[in-house]
């Protein structure tokens, strides 16, 4: 039991310090893609020489930083199509016509190559004329407003369960002398977010008054309940009469679905954010300025979903770049990484700035959109965009091999080269990166 509080303990560091909040279909894999890259790890430990890293916070935050970094730009090549290198930059590029009513992603399937003449083949993708009447909302419980710096309840142990999820979850904490309102709302805010049970608290204050209040993370009427989360102390194990006190119990707001009319159809759903029948994604962020008044959701054209494409490639290899040179220290090897990328990006130099992309001194990329265009127009689509899919396919390449071993770019001492010829695969290679989450915990 006490090592499994101590892996629980040590997952929930890393998701809450290092990794990213973002998760997207990319992140998983087939077997044969594991398969793969077991054995890509089988062959680097065979041919690694034994070496001591630098095991300092920097050099820890930088790595396990790294290695998200690299899994972000992934995402971001693959979801360009370029888990397919003859799709790759070929995906369509959604548009709303209202977007702070709402914003759209194209996220069906590939429209297909490109055709004899350059162009890209299409096949019928659905528009649609989309009113929002009211967006989807979480429940809200806020609890009674009392005086900050008073306190009307015993010193003692106290405790109350919350229901969500079909599950309860027991909070105890005590009131001492020196606690008020405010301070033990405070408390109980921390206990209640930090346990991530899906409801965020925060605490509210008005004119020397304070008040807890607690919101559901998820939003959306529940199916077959009153409510999506309920807070009570009648079965408490430790003192009660809390949850009356500072008045939790109580659903002040309760959660409601979103109301849309998408092509003069009624519709409701639970989230602001949904896909709509495997064609689109979209994220709901005010309703229609005036009823009836629709937003039209569709697909830009070839030319324009291409730009989009480049333009996020070249936001996602900033993006990276920019993370790499700003968590670098002294400890890591971050100049070599560096050197690295923008030697990928060199190769391609005279390809991509005849696409209107220019690399500046730092590495970065900028897309001119005017020689962008006329790159298009003056010559075959195909050979004009193979360069930016050839950059684009020798990035996914380093990303998987940043991945694999990020240690690589932290400063290490060679302590022996294997025997040429005679070495074995050995499973302590990669060891010294999952290390690192269990350091101070063990």
């Amino acid at each position: 039991m006490a090592n499994m509080m101590a892996l629980n303990t040590v997952y929930n560091h890393y998701l809450t310090t290092y990794a990213r909040g973002s998760v997207s279909k990319y992140d998983t894999h087939k077997k044969s893609e594991l398969r793969s890259i077991y054995h890509s790890i089988v062959k680097l430990n065979k041919e690694s020489p034994l070496y001591l890293p630098d095991t300092t916070k920097e050099s820890r935050i930088f790595a396990i930083g790294l290695k998200e970094n690299s899994r972000e730009l992934h995402n971001v090549i693959a979801s360009l199509g370029g888990m397919d290198e003859e799709e790759l930059l070929n995906k369509k590029a959604a548009f709303s016509t209202n977007e702070d009513m709402l914003t759209a992603q194209y996220i069906g399937k590939s429209t297909g190559s490109a055709s004899e003449d350059g162009s890209i083949s299409e096949t019928d993708i659905p528009s649609y004329e989309i009113e929002v009447r009211s967006l989807a909302s979480p429940q809200t419980n806020l609890g009674s407003f009392l005086p900050a710096d008073e306190m009307g309840l015993e010193t003692g142990t106290y405790s109350f369960d919350i229901g969500i999820h079909n599950m309860n979850y027991e909070f105890q904490y005590n009131i001492t002398e020196n606690d008020t309102n405010k301070t033990v709302q405070e408390k109980l805010a921390r206990l209640i977010s930090g346990a991530e049970i899906g409801i965020l608290a925060n605490v509210e204050t008005d004119n020397g008054l304070s008040a807890l209040r607690l919101t559901s993370a998820a939003s959306g009427a529940p199916v077959g309940k009153d409510s999506i989360f309920s807070v009570s102390d009648d079965r408490s194990s430790k003192t009660s009469g809390s949850v009356d006190y500072f008045g939790i119990a109580e659903t002040t707001r309760p959660a409601s679905n979103a109301e849309l009319v998408i092509n003069g159809v009624p519709r409701s759903v639970s989230s602001n954010h949904f896909t709509l029948e495997k064609t689109y994604e979209l994220t709901l962020h005010g309703v229609s300025p005036i009823e009836g008044q629709t937003a039209t959701v569709s697909v830009k054209n070839d030319t324009e979903s291409i730009k989009e494409n480049i333009n996020r490639l070249v936001n996602g290899y900033n993006t990276f770049l920019h993370s790499a040179s700003e968590h670098g220290t002294e400890h890591t090897k971050d100049q070599s990484l560096l050197r690295e990328m923008r030697g990928i990006a060199s190769i391609y130099k005279d390809g991509l700035n005849h696409m209107g992309l220019s690399i500046h001194e730092d590495g970065s990329l900028s897309l001119d959109a005017k020689a962008y265009e006329n790159a298009l127009e003056g010559g075959d689509p195909r050979e004009t965009l193979s360069v930016v899919k050839d950059f684009a396919d020798s990035l996914l390449r380093k990303t998987n091999q940043i991945s694999l071993n990020p240690m690589k770019y932290v400063d290490r001492t060679i302590v022996a080269y294997k025997n040429p010829g005679k070495n074995f695969a050995t499973p302590y290679i990669t060891s010294p990166y999952s290390g690192m989450l269990f350091n101070s915990y063990c």
